[in-house]
């Protein structure tokens, strides 16, 4: 029987798993852990890590998984190569339901050290738009810094204003935002879809200096743009 585990944490994993409850497709949904107050979905839920790539695979064959559909964000690398890893020891199919990234005329770099090398030497005015998991790369810089969060900061590596808030977000909202605290340069992962998009428009509004960081590089596997296409991509018989 066709028992489906999703990887989510993202809008399209949201969407995704309302298709395959409408579907009356069995799966469960799995989250990182690391929102305070994930948002509820339609299907059954567990929360935090498998213990790696053996630990999912053991996981995948426990639970009778039939398929994965890695929903995650583009930036959470590990768990998408530990279910590359897991699917093919557990010999079932993996599909990733993958946003396209943005595009635009930035100035890129591949990973947060070079983000963080990338600011200026003079002291500025930084919209961080990264989340909290990698902000120690940017402490000790002379920088004011403005972070946007899912939960309330705890023990951040370095001093910042901040803003709770969870998106979507608006053109319109993210300009006041920008100019109300006098922002000059915004750095931000290259996540794609529209939720977090407003951010990178109203930088081009504004004029402001864009650091983009790229996507981390993974190995190959099935990719779909689409919740219709993800339907389609794993055999879903019973």
């Amino acid at each position: 029987m066709t028992r489906i585990l999703l990887l989510g944490g993202t809008t399209e994993a949201s969407r995704m798993a309302t298709a395959l409850a409408g579907a009356g497709i069995p799966a469960i949904f799995s989250y990182a852990g690391r929102t305070a107050a994930p948002v509820a979905q339609p299907l059954p839920m567990r929360i935090g890590g498998f213990g790696g790539a053996a630990g999912l695979a053991a996981f995948l064959r426990a639970e009778g998984i039939t398929g994965v559909i890695d929903a995650t964000h583009p930036f959470a690398a590990q768990i998408s190569r530990n279910a590359i890893d897991a699917c093919h020891d557990a010999d079932i199919p993996l599909v990733a339901l993958e946003r396209p990234a943005w595009l635009g005329d930035w100035q890129r770099v591949p990973d947060i050290a070079s983000a963080a090398l990338a600011l200026p030497k003079a002291p500025s005015r930084v919209f961080l738009a990264i989340g909290r998991q990698n902000l120690g790369a940017f402490a000790g810089l002379p920088h004011a810094y403005l972070l946007r969060l899912v939960d309330p900061p705890k023990d951040l590596p370095l001093r910042a204003d901040h803003v709770v808030a969870r998106g979507p977000f608006t053109v319109d909202g993210d300009r006041a935002l920008l100019q109300d605290w006098r922002t000059q340069i915004v750095v931000a992962k290259n996540s794609g879809g529209a939720g977090a998009e407003a951010k990178i428009i109203a930088a081009g509004q504004l004029g402001l200096r864009v650091i983009m960081i790229d996507r981390p590089v993974l190995p190959p596997r099935r990719v779909v743009r689409t919740v219709e296409e993800a339907l389609h991509a794993i055999p879903l018989g019973v």
